[in-house]
């Protein structure tokens, strides 16, 4: 979730999120009359056999038990009560959640993890956003491998390549390098995935992102770090998160940007295999527009964050750039050996307690270096 220069960005993310609220079937049409994208989860192969039959088109098949298909809506009711579907959900869509990255560092005491020796190097990190630039000077070093399930907008060098600037800003938070110039992230030499989930406008279908997800544990990459979201869940969204889960990726959502509330926090951070992602801001304060709710777990700097875009550097705010402080530092406990649920577990033993309520800050405010197990009480 960014917010950039106060009113652009947000107008913008408003926009997008009344998108979310409004999704209907009408909404997820494929173009054709009657024609509706559904998301098919089925218990048995009689149920796929019996989405695939009544598919126009099939979109996407999943390596777990689901499909993305195309079929009119006539024929959902049908689908919906065979004994051997789990679900049929229409295939709606989740936006980017976003917006100094050197406050953000200190506070957590990352820099500290850095004279230390621990940069994050040997772990994979996967952005799952709307891409990241190639070819910007803090990232092109630490960038690996990626791959797209939106389009890009215009000609990029990468299919994957960042036609927005949300997930390169994630990224940078994440796992800039430390080379003297621009920014640096909480991890500094982990590598980069890009995973394209959002496109141009920000926003992807529960497919797309059930699909990136399911990649990232595919790759046997450590971290997922996921800065978007919506109010209501997916099941198709869940099903890929349990299977990164079990496949040992650590994955970190961002908690939204719907505050001030008091049980709000979106999906898929809502999710029990995901850590859900609250905001601070430099006064330790929880930022005025956090999601707070029982399934909060940390919180991380995120109002008036500095970091990388496509072409240069901006300043967003959001529980977007919460999360990748948090994708970071589990980076750098997993290069260390740790397993997702061991690193999970490690970061919230170590948060330090702000003061605020539990649904506010979970287990409190990320300690980067705390977590590595260094001493992290120079505040």
């Amino acid at each position: 979730m960014v917010y950039r220069g106060g009113k652009t960005r947000r107008d913008v993310l408003k926009a997008a999120g009344a998108a979310v609220a409004t999704t209907g079937l009408a909404g997820m049409a494929s173009g054709k009359p009657g024609v509706i994208e559904v998301n098919v989860g089925y218990s048995d192969a009689s149920g796929k056999r019996a989405a695939l039959a009544e598919a126009n088109e099939v979109v996407r098949e999943f390596n777990f038990d689901a499909v993305t298909v195309q079929v009119n809506e006539n024929a959902i009711a049908g689908l919906r009560n065979r004994p051997d579907v789990r679900y049929v959900e229409v295939n709606g869509t989740m936006h980017a959640l976003a917006q100094q990255l050197t406050w953000g560092i200190d506070r957590t005491d990352s820099e500290v993890a850095h004279a230390n020796g621990d940069t994050g190097a040997g772990a994979d990190i996967a952005i799952l956003d709307t891409g990241i630039d190639s070819d910007h000077p803090d990232l092109q070093a630490n960038i690996g491998a990626g791959k797209a399930f939106v389009k890009s907008r215009g000609k990029y060098a990468e299919s994957w390549d960042d036609d927005n600037d949300h997930g390169t800003h994630c990224a940078g938070i994440a796992n800039a390098a430390d080379n003297s110039q621009g920014v640096k992230g909480v991890s500094t030499e982990a590598t980069l995935h890009a995973v394209k989930v959002l496109d141009k406008r920000g926003s992807g279908s529960f497919s797309d992102i059930a699909a990136g997800i399911e990649y990232t544990a595919d790759q046997g990459w450590d971290v997922g770090s996921m800065s978007l979201g919506a109010s209501s869940g997916s099941q198709t969204v869940k099903d890929a998160c349990t299977y990164a889960d079990d496949r040992g990726v650590f994955l970190v959502a961002a908690a939204g940007n719907s505050g001030p509330c008091t049980d709000c926090v979106g999906y898929p951070a809502a999710y029990s295999e995901c850590m859900a992602v609250s905001s601070s801001a430099s006064d330790d304060s929880l930022s005025g527009f956090s999601s707070t709710g029982p399934e909060v777990e940390i919180i991380a700097p995120g109002t008036d964050i500095y970091s990388t875009v496509p072409g240069g550097y901006d300043t967003f705010s959001g529980t977007s750039m919460a999360t990748p402080h948090v994708a970071g530092a589990a980076g750098q406990l997993m290069a260390n050996g740790y397993t997702n649920s061991e690193a999970r577990s490690r970061l919230k033993n170590t948060a330090e307690d702000i003061g605020l309520a539990s649904n506010q800050q979970g287990s409190g405010l990320l300690d980067t270096a705390a977590a590595l197990g260094y001493d992290s009480s120079d505040n």
